[in-house]
């Protein structure tokens, strides 16, 4: 994939996707543009910021891969590129992995716990004879 005309690792890909991702505002414009093409006009209404303001978080979301924007006479619809999005979760879904096996051997671990203990519970409750 290439990113503002360089080829850039997969490594400098999850940082530019991530660090678009890390501002509310583009994630809310990646979340509109999921329902279609827009305007900056269009993407700026639902905001309390100007359209160049927009126009410089679509510039990150542009240089991350995120979106493309095209020139349609004096209109220059955003579409989002859910590219990188996938990219992104291939390479959470191996955390994901990571985290189901932890909470399965914890999940182990508490259950044997719970069982030790009844176990224990169980001897303690039983009163020896005196001779």
């Amino acid at each position: 994939m290439e990113l503002s005309g360089n080829t850039f690792t997969t490594s400098e890909r999850l940082d530019a996707t991530f660090a678009a991702l890390s501002d509310p505002t583009r994630r809310a414009i990646l979340a509109r543009l999921a329902t279609g093409e827009a305007s900056v006009a269009e993407l700026a209404a639902p905001f309390a910021m100007s359209q160049p303001a927009i126009s410089k978080h679509l510039k990150v979301l542009e240089g991350a891969g995120l979106i493309t924007r095209d020139r349609d006479a004096q209109r220059r619809p955003s579409r989002l590129d859910a590219r990188p999005l996938a990219e992104a979760n291939q390479w959470l879904a191996e955390y994901r992995e990571f985290w189901k096996s932890s909470f399965s051997r914890l999940d182990e671990l508490l259950n044997e716990s719970k069982t030790g203990k009844k176990k224990k519970g169980k001897k303690q409750k039983h009163k020896h004879k005196k001779h």
